[in-house]
């Protein structure tokens, strides 16, 4: 592609066009140049395709959490490069993601799409990602740039960042990825930073990212993400999605007339643009590109690989496990049958398939005995999962009208079953529906085995209601309360129950409107047009039964595992979690089996920390975050032994929420979020501030033993005489010393107790993963980046700054753990800015 004739060809309107989306995916396609559309897709943990409603099935890898949680470069890099792959059989050529925001709370609803506390490890994670998925030739848009790190108010909350921790925490590993993987995409945060929203602040946009960072690529917004016109523009924001353009269609042409966007200006927005387009061009995609699927053998090994990779074992007593198949074993708990595959939101997309801690331990054990013990759901579970379709397969049939409910004799435009009865049609598309508005009715049936109640909800952004044998059970449409579903937009869950007899056939029917009969008015810039509806359905239990018959399970067996923790309910895009605590009656639940068996592994399923008061209680647990595709197969592979354990904790385990650093400045207060701890996020603040954890930072325990030792530092400054050398080099023997092949994860921290600011005690710099079979010893060599190890953003300069003075190499496995200690030297003080 000639760039620069091409633009030269371009009418005004033509590249006002370019400037935005013309749909919730695409860009638009200028024909007669020869300009094709561009296709996006989300996301963070794998490839959902073009459509968030009922989508071509996806490889799902672990959260974000789960995947740093590995500290394994290369690992990450292979997924990465999955996940291209995948983006090209979706037709996708920009791949929205990694997510490289910082975990400052445990209670941010998208902590589980991040990788760590810790910006050098979200830096390398990003970074591994980024080379993964480029070296497809897809275009990866790393997310969200910057300071998107909760999610209540998040349109309008100004993050105020002091300039020094908006370096060298929350920009920093964004810098990282900019200089080790260079990724060609950015999407821009939905909040302001001090005072401006990132999408037009041109002193995040163009002084920092293109001017310092020489950033060359396209910035695209989040969705629903933009707030102005020429100053987004003028700020560096070359994309508005989705659309139609709320913004610029329309304005932007007033605003280069009126010269409040400059020829110049808007060139340099379509050039970015082009570039893009000339630089997937090889992958030969169009708007119209067909969704297709790469589920194969190789992909699932790869996928229960990185999943087992990441799993964290915390805790290991008696050396309970890996447990033994031989024994008499329960799987107890809300987690066991339920696949917690990953967080919600823009994470979510339909897997190929999912596998359950009960299915995965089945396969391992011939005998195995079960019971839920508790629920663990915050909206009634879906009603797909008990339903039949009218045709007989599982699930429900939606029908789309144009016409409203009181129309006799209507006909749909189209009728489909689905097999999971959360539908969020945004991006649903059909062309006999001109308009957002449009109606939809869902039906299947019910047959249950015994007499039961049971409850039915309706959740939606429109109106609903359900009807079980034409009798109405809920309303969600006469009166409707504001809730947080579908992105903020929708309603609270209401529900209705029906007493159904044993053996009989029920119909469920339900008759939906879209966004526009809703009757709820929501604030917030995010009004996702078409709505959705979700329909919830399941027997009513009764708490203290389900408990009663859990634990006389646990006591007529040897070992029970605890399957327990949250699931995309309670982490998502939308909302902040309210505490870390897990749902009610799951605490309970581990307290009383202890107390019956003594062999009991709890397995926690989360993105991010939860309280764990039974800690000391039980000899083992687990930490298996959002594990994917294969999920189940991951956790009874580490638990019966097939995968020795080697996931490090990415963030620090807070004993109590209140003993978090951004405890009392978590949420929006006047519309502001105060980053109060500064720089010292995560192990910082709890080493600074000498306060427990309940786990460290980097913890992680393995059925074999490491011993490091021979720590030697080889300063090239040394060596060569030349106080400008950049680098450090640092050699360790590991030896595994026990009776298993496993993994280590070296880890190396900096101090410098002598700067003229305040400094955390230690911080990570570097890392690496060793794989070790038994009784072998490997020397083990790791270069630091001198100026990124040693300096500190200094306020008053502007700058980073490299300080004179002795550092002190900590090297341990986790930041509690450290085993062996040198020191070098910076012989002279540098200033220094960009890469």
């Amino acid at each position: 592609m000639d760039i620069e004739d091409i633009l030269s060809k371009l009418t005004l309107d033509e590249k006002i066009d370019l400037l935005s989306g013309v749909d919730f995916w695409h860009t638009k396609a200028i024909l007669r140049l020869g300009i094709p559309s561009l296709r996006m897709s989300d996301g963070p943990n794998g490839v959902r395709g073009s459509r968030l409603f009922n989508g071509v099935p996806a490889a799902c890898t672990p959260c974000g959490t789960g995947l740093a949680a590995t500290w394994d470069e290369e690992l990450i890099q292979e997924i990465g490069q999955l996940m291209g792959k995948e983006a090209i059989a979706k037709g996708a050529s920009l791949l929205l993601g990694p997510t490289v925001n910082i975990q400052r709370s445990p209670l941010g609803g998208r902590g589980f799409e991040s990788f760590s506390e810790d910006p050098v490890l979200a830096g390398k994670m990003a970074a591994a990602a980024v080379r993964g998925i480029q070296s497809t030739g897809v275009v990866s848009v790393i997310k969200h740039f910057v300071g998107n790190d909760q999610e209540e108010q998040r349109q309008s909350a100004d993050s105020i960042i002091p300039p020094r921790a908006l370096r060298e925490v929350y920009l920093l590993p964004y810098q990282i990825a900019e200089k080790e993987a260079k990724p060609r995409g950015y999407m821009t945060a939905y909040n302001k930073v001090n005072g401006t929203h990132v999408s037009e602040n041109s002193g995040i946009l163009q002084n920092v990212l293109r001017d310092e960072w020489g950033f060359d690529g396209v910035v695209i917004s989040d969705w629903y993400g933009t707030y102005s016109v020429a100053e987004s523009i003028n700020a560096g924001l070359d994309i508005e999605m989705p659309g139609p353009s709320r913004w610029r269609a329309g304005l932007a042409k007033l605003s280069v007339n009126s010269r409040k966007v400059t020829h110049h200006t808007l060139n340099q927005r379509v050039r970015n643009i082009l570039k893009t387009i000339d630089h997937v061009a090889p992958l030969k995609l169009s708007e119209n590109s067909t969704e297709g699927t790469v589920n194969t053998p190789e992909i699932a090994q790869k996928l229960l690989r990185v999943a087992s990779s990441g799993i964290v074992l915390l805790k290991n007593e008696r050396n309970i496990l890996p447990l033994d198949n031989g024994k008499t074993t329960a799987i107890i708990g809300p987690n066991a049958k339920f696949a917690a595959y990953s967080g919600g939101g823009s994470a979510t997309l339909r897997p190929y398939y999912v596998v359950t801690p009960f299915e995965g331990v089945k396969a391992h054990i011939d005998s195995l005995e079960y019971a839920l013990g508790a629920t663990a759901y915050k909206k009634l579970p879906m009603l797909t999962s008990i339903t039949n379709a009218p045709n007989g397969s599982p699930g429900m049939e939606m029908r789309i009208y144009a016409e409203p409910h009181s129309v006799k004799d209507r006909t749909p435009v189209e009728r489909f079953n689905i097999d999971n009865s959360s539908c969020f049609l945004s991006d649903y598309k059909h062309p006999d529906i001109s308009s957002n508005l449009f109606y939809v009715e869902v039906e299947g049936t019910i047959t249950p085995e015994t007499d039961a109640e049971y409850l039915f909800s309706l959740t939606v952004n429109g109106t609903a209601r359900l009807y079980v044998d034409g009798e109405e059970v809920v309303d969600n449409e006469t009166t409707q309360r504001p809730g947080d579903s579908f992105f903020g937009s929708g309603t609270a869950e209401e529900v209705g129950r029906k007493h159904l007899a044993g053996g009989r056939k029920y119909t469920v029917l339900v008759q939906f409107g879209t966004a526009p009969t809703s009757k709820i008015a929501k604030g917030g810039a995010t009004q996702m047009g078409v709505g959705g509806l979700q329909i919830g359905g399941c027997i009513k239990t009764d708490p203290a039964s389900l408990l009663e018959e859990a634990v006389a399970v646990a006591k007529r067996v040897d070992q029970v595992i605890l399957s327990v923790g949250l699931n995309s309910e309670w982490e998502s895009e939308g909302w902040d979690r309210a505490h870390m605590d897990l749902p009610p009656g799951s605490d309970a639940l581990v307290e009383a089996i202890a107390a019956v068996n003594p062999n009991v592994v709890v397995v926690s399923q989360s993105g991010t920390p939860v309280t764990m008061p039974w800690a000391d209680k039980v000899p083992a647990i687990v930490q298996a975050w959002y594990g994917g595709n294969e999920t189940g197969n991951a956790i009874a592979d580490v638990l019966f032994g097939s995968a020795n354990p080697s996931g490090k904790l990415p963030l620090s385990w807070p004993i109590r929420l209140e003993d978090n650093p951004a405890f009392i400045n978590t949420k929006p207060d006047g519309g502001k979020v105060l980053y109060g701890e500064g720089i010292y996020v995560g192990y910082k603040w709890y080493e600074r501030t000498k306060r427990d954890t309940l786990f460290a930072f980097g913890h992680g325990l393995s059925y074999t033993q490491f011993k490091l030792e021979n720590l030697v530092i080889a300063d090239s400054q040394e060596r060569d005489n030349q106080s400008d050398s950049s680098d450090v080099e640092i050699l360790v023997d590991v030896t595994n010393t026990g009776l298993r092949d496993g993994s280590e994860v070296v880890q190396v921290y900096v101090a410098h107790q002598t700067a003229t600011v305040q400094r955390p005690p230690k911080e990570l710099k570097a890392f690496a993963k060793v794989h070790l079979p038994k009784g072998e010893m490997k020397s083990v060599k790791i270069t630091l980046d001198k100026k990124y190890a040693c300096s500190f953003w200094d306020e008053s300069a502007n700058a980073w700054v490299m300080e004179q003075g002795t550092y002190h190499v900590l090297v341990g496995n986790s930041s509690q753990n450290i085993s062996l200690q040198r020191q070098f030297e910076v012989a002279q003080t540098k200033w220094w800015t960009g890469l």
